[in-house]
């Protein structure tokens, strides 16, 4: 049985709890709760686990014994004072059931005691954990863009930014830690699972290169949960990046993230005083957290997604862009087609830049890939896959930046996709605006279905006629006046 078969039969078993009211969140929550006891067994990591609490323990009881026994189990994995580990805390942090019924709650552990796990174990345990959140994403449009950004266009920002052995890699916007575990599974590729690391160095990867933040208690528990099952162990906290609490994260090699849309409750400001500029705007707080968080050293990177509006802000948002484009080499913007997200009607784009040694005029000139215009429908049906990056990849990955050739000319190519923009053009225009657009959609008849091209057809049709009749009416009564 593959991951996905797997994935498959544990989403389905949602449909038991509709009767109980339990939403696709709220399942999947559960689900951690529950496999996290079994997923331990399986990867013989029990010992922090009391023995009482423990997966064979727990799938052999039954009934009304079992709900009363699971509430309990909640309540204590939760409780630092009974169990001393944090990890355990974090998962079983605040946690309560939504199965009310205690047959529903039997059927579905002994559903999963039952599925084939030594399957699950060769394909990466992780990766089954990632496609049951993916599987949600899919099923909880509004919002859950924020927290499940699309694997594809993750993997396409990882390798684009290359992260290093010995590079400190960060998510400021953590949501259920992919970037982190993309960046984490793109180096272990590159060194055979780091066995070909030193003790030191295989530590530091597993323990000090991935860390992050994320403000949704739940979201921070499915988080802690990926990060477990990919053998990582970094610092990866609870909390508001835009609060004193992030100011942690600094001094680092690697930036990747999504950082959450929208303004702070009520227009209420950022309580870090580390941000030059002021602003409730969250993405445009989140960015400034960004470039600032980078090493100066020249060859920090980061790749952030970003709404259309942070590219076009005027007041603070053009300050903002003004500092990014002094402290960073703003080299590359991609701008993503609609529909990828969950959320829909937000137009995105990926942000890649590189802090420099000094904090003025770095960016020379900015190169934009126009992915938005004349492309496929995208939504669940037509998701976004690795080929749609083939040719961005290409152009982005020349390693001189000073040999990128321009797709675009205005007379035999006016529609090319890869354009080149100096720090002067850009700083002519309205705002110091970097939302550049000059590809246009195919005309309109080309775009439209026969159907409604029949329709205008026969519409345009039907109007000549009129017009005729109409004529013929006027000269019929110009003859008539004439014989008169």
């Amino acid at each position: 049985m593959t991951n996905q078969e797997i994935v498959q039969k544990l989403w389905n078993e949602c449909n038991v709890l509709r009767d109980d009211g339990v939403s696709y969140q709220d399942y999947i929550t559960e689900l951690t709760y529950i496999l996290f006891l079994k997923m331990s067994k399986e990867q013989d990591e029990e010992k922090d686990i009391p023995e009482k609490y423990r997966w064979d323990n727990l799938v052999n009881k039954e009934g009304l014994e079992l709900k009363n026994f699971y509430r309990q189990l909640l309540l204590d994995l939760g409780n630092p004072e009974v169990v001393k580990s944090e990890r355990i805390n974090a998962i079983y942090a605040n946690a309560s059931t939504a199965i009310d019924e205690p047959a529903n709650l039997e059927k579905i552990i002994k559903d999963i005691n039952d599925l084939d796990w030594w399957s699950a174990r060769e394909e990466g345990l992780g990766d089954l954990y990632e496609g049951l959140m993916e599987k949600n994403a899919n099923e909880v449009k509004s919002g859950a863009g924020q927290y499940f950004t699309p694997r594809v266009l993750i993997n396409m920002m990882v390798k684009m930014t290359k992260p290093k052995i010995g590079d400190r890699c960060n998510d400021p916007a953590a949501g259920t830690f992919g970037f982190m575990v993309a960046a984490d599974q793109y180096l272990k590729d590159k060194t055979d699972d780091y066995s070909e690391l030193s003790e030191e160095k295989y530590d530091f990867q597993v323990k000090e290169a991935f860390s992050g933040m994320e403000l949704v208690p739940n979201t921070h528990r499915l988080a802690i949960m990926n990060e477990y099952l990919h053998g990582m162990d970094g610092r990866l906290e609870q909390g508001d990046s835009l609060s004193a609490n992030g100011k942690w994260m600094k001094n680092f090699d690697v930036v990747l993230t999504n950082p959450p849309f929208g303004t702070k409750k009520g227009g209420e400001r950022v309580t870090r005083d580390d941000l030059t500029y002021e602003t409730s705007n969250k993405q445009l707080n989140f960015l400034q957290i960004i470039y600032n968080s980078l090493k100066r050293d020249g060859k920090a990177r980061a790749a952030v997604v970003v709404p259309d509006n942070v590219l076009f802000a005027d007041g603070v948002g053009e300050e903002i862009r003004k500092d990014l484009l002094n402290k960073c080499n703003l080299h590359t913007i991609l701008r993503l087609p609609t529909g990828i997200f969950y959320a829909q009607g937000v137009q995105t784009n990926v942000l890649f830049f590189t802090r420099g040694e000094e904090d003025k005029d770095n960016t020379k000139e900015t190169w934009i890939y126009d992915m938005r215009h004349q492309m496929r429908s995208f939504g669940k049906r037509n998701p976004l896959n690795d080929k749609d990056f083939v040719e961005f990849e290409k152009l982005f990955c020349v390693d001189d930046r000073s040999k990128r050739k321009e797709t675009w000319d205005k007379e035999k190519n006016p529609n090319g996709r890869w354009r080149k923009f100096t720090i002067d053009e850009i700083k002519k225009r309205p705002n110091t605006s970097l939302d550049i657009s000059w590809m246009s959609d195919e005309e309109e008849h080309e775009t439209k279905s026969l159907k409604e091209i029949l329709s205008d057809m026969n519409e345009k049709s039907k109007a000549i006629s009129e017009a005729i009749a109409e004529l013929n009416k006027a000269l019929e009564g110009i003859d008539d006046s004439e014989d008169e």
